[in-house]
């Protein structure tokens, strides 16, 4: 079992499967958030299991600039869930914020208990508290739960988005 240390602990709330506890991802966590990101149709092919250093690299980036918010959702000991926010200034919409949401994941044998929901829901309340006046995200068009899941949680497919992907992943 990981020790998570101490960390900030945004959230404590009462599930069908028990306590969620949304908190600020620490190193620790970093095996068990890359078991997410390739428990899926998708991940198993562009993720790895193999060398853990990108992650890390990835994890120090993240962890160290305020804009951006790596959370992961614990039931129990196990991390079941996580997601990444980064705030982002813009010009446009009169100089508006946005939030990111990115690489949003619920273990596989938890979906369907409201943990998704419940982190998303999170995840607007901390972009209205930053004065954000959207938030956006992208789900690959294949996944079409999770194109439902978002429109029932109110987001709009209003673009089209497009990926520039290079190098061996």
């Amino acid at each position: 079992m990981p020790d998570h240390g101490s960390t900030t602990v945004f959230l404590n709330v009462a599930t069908g499967v028990g306590i969620l506890s949304l908190r600020r991802a620490t190193r620790a966590d970093l095996p068990e958030i890359r078991g997410l990101l390739v428990d899926d149709d998708l991940g198993v092919t562009r993720e790895s299991l193999d060398d853990l250093k990108p992650y890390e690299v990835a994890f120090d980036a993240i962890d160290s600039d305020p804009s951006h918010l790596l959370v992961v959702g614990q039931v129990g000991d196990d991390v079941v869930a996580t997601l990444q926010l980064t705030f982002l200034p813009s010009l446009s919409r009169r100089g508006a914020w946005r939030a990111q949401i990115e690489a949003v994941r619920v273990s596989d044998s938890l979906r369907g208990n409201g943990i998704g929901t419940l982190m998303l829901q999170w995840a607007l309340d901390q972009a209205r508290r930053r004065g954000c006046s959207l938030v956006q995200l992208t789900t690959d068009k294949s996944r079409d739960g999770a194109l439902r899941f978002y429109e029932r949680l109110g987001f709009v497919a209003s673009h089209e988005g497009l990926k520039l992907v290079w190098g061996s992943l």
